[in-house]
């Protein structure tokens, strides 16, 4: 393998390693067509076997841009993050010339088993040993360019019964997590439902519109459930995955929608949004329209697409740009009402409002470091065996920050944002009297 295509592998694997965050592996069958590709190295799924599991390989309509290429340097191997990282040092030792010859991986199949004239072949292949591993095409051959259509499935056999699980043993237990937490959101919306019907004098329409994200929520977290169940059983998502995008979808819009409308003091402190604040939602829905279309790419494609890690770049990047646009509202309404704390004659209401959006812009940080940061490095450095508990610690900490809102601008008429004991507010005049006459 030249020095080019070595240092176009390296990069491959790095951005396939380190941009696999968003979304958890699900290795349903997938049909993949490739057509005169020139790489040397194309990714398929990733899984996670165990000592029960199953590759069925199946390659159709294959084809060379070469007449007689060397086939023993074409080949489908599996390999783990660790394993290939070794492969690539030995080929920059000069140990060996291919991928293919490594004696770290697990040859699937080499094309020189290809029986002469045939254009496809069908391989079975047995796993016994138990880790996460990647299917990967090699082509050691940098002039050629190849077709081909292939159809992988990957799975572990359950136990005595041995029926077949299609879900990365990391992931097998998801279903059950997320029917269980749409239950949980199922009954907060119930439970917010009572809550509005017995304080409906107070209600405002951002109650409503709270009510309609937990909604949302629990819906995608049931479709999400029933997809993964329906992927364990068959391998394919048969159309569960399109409700899921569209609650997903949903769910996105209205959960940003919701922190901006909270961070504005939207029905709260004022009936009306500013102009400067009608952009920020006219900013952030438009991204959450193409950070969907985006997740939608990236996993119907898999890693094996061309434009795949462009696709995960811009994921990453729009969601980056959406969760610091939702924080200006917040950051406008914390100054505002500090300026109204020293102006107003009201001024402990003023404070507490100042410390109620104090604390929600902190939680809102907290909750996107989490989510986003956090999660992501206990995928990274979590057992493949226990990777569903990346997604307990993010919907843990999607519902602590459901519940943090519901409870803190919940319909009340002793709100912090409506009344105050006058004892409150005639001591916190006094305080910042005291403080005005210190400063002169």
């Amino acid at each position: 393998m030249s020095s080019s295509a070595t240092a176009t592998a390296t990069v491959i694997l790095f951005l396939i390693t380190t941009f696999i965050s968003t979304t958890t592996t699900t290795a349903e069958i997938r049909i993949t067509e490739i057509r005169s590709d020139p790489r040397p190295i194309i990714p398929f799924d990733e899984f996670g076997f165990t000592h029960n599991g199953r590759l069925e390989l199946n390659v159709s309509k294959l084809s060379f841009s070469s007449p007689d290429p060397d086939l023993s340097k074409l080949g489908f191997f599996l390999c783990t993050r660790d394993s290939w990282l070794h492969v690539l040092q030995q080929i920059e030792d000069a140990e060996i010339a291919c991928a293919l010859q490594s004696s770290v991986i697990k040859l699937v199949y080499s094309f020189n088993s290809l029986t002469k004239g045939a254009n496809g072949f069908n391989h079975f292949y047995l796993q016994s040993d138990a880790d996460q591993y990647t299917l990967v095409f090699a082509n050691c051959l940098p002039q050629v360019k190849l077709s081909m259509d292939v159809r992988s499935a990957m799975y572990n056999l359950d136990g005595k019964s041995k029926t077949r699980d299609y879900l990365s043993a990391g992931i097998t237990v998801l279903p059950r997590v997320y029917f269980f937490f749409s239950v949980v959101y199922f009954s907060l919306g119930a439970a917010w439902v009572y809550l509005l019907y017995r304080k409906r004098l107070t209600v405002f329409g951002i109650h409503l519109f709270m009510l309609a994200v937990v909604v949302l929520k629990a819906l995608n977290l049931l479709c999400e459930a029933e997809d993964k169940s329906y992927i364990k059983r068959t391998g394919s998502a048969h159309g569960w995955d399109i409700l899921f995008y569209i609650f997903s979808f949903l769910k996105g819009i209205t959960l940003f929608t919701l922190i901006v409308l909270i961070g504005t003091g939207w029905s709260f402190l004022k009936p009306y949004l500013q102009d400067k604040e009608k952009k920020v939602l006219m900013i952030v829905i438009p991204l959450q329209v193409v950070a969907n279309i985006a997740q939608v790419v990236i996993d119907e494609s898999g890693p094996y697409g061309q434009d795949w890690v462009t696709w995960k770049q811009v994921f990453l990047l729009v969601d980056v740009i959406c969760c610091c646009a939702v924080l200006f509202p917040i950051v406008w309404s914390i100054k505002n009402l500090r300026e109204a704390a020293r102006t107003d004659g009201k001024a402990a209401v003023n404070l507490m409002k100042l410390t109620l959006f104090r604390q929600y812009y902190v939680v809102v940080i907290c909750y996107i470091y989490f989510t986003r940061v956090v999660v992501y490095a206990l995928e990274t450095i979590t057992s493949y065996k226990y990777l569903w508990t990346s997604v307990v610690a993010a919907e843990m900490a999607t519902l602590a920050f459901y519940v943090f809102t519901g409870y803190n601008f919940k319909p009340e008429a002793h709100n912090p944002y409506f009344a105050v004991d006058d004892d409150d507010e005639e001591a916190a005049s006094e305080q910042l009297k005291l403080e005005d006459e210190f400063e002169l």
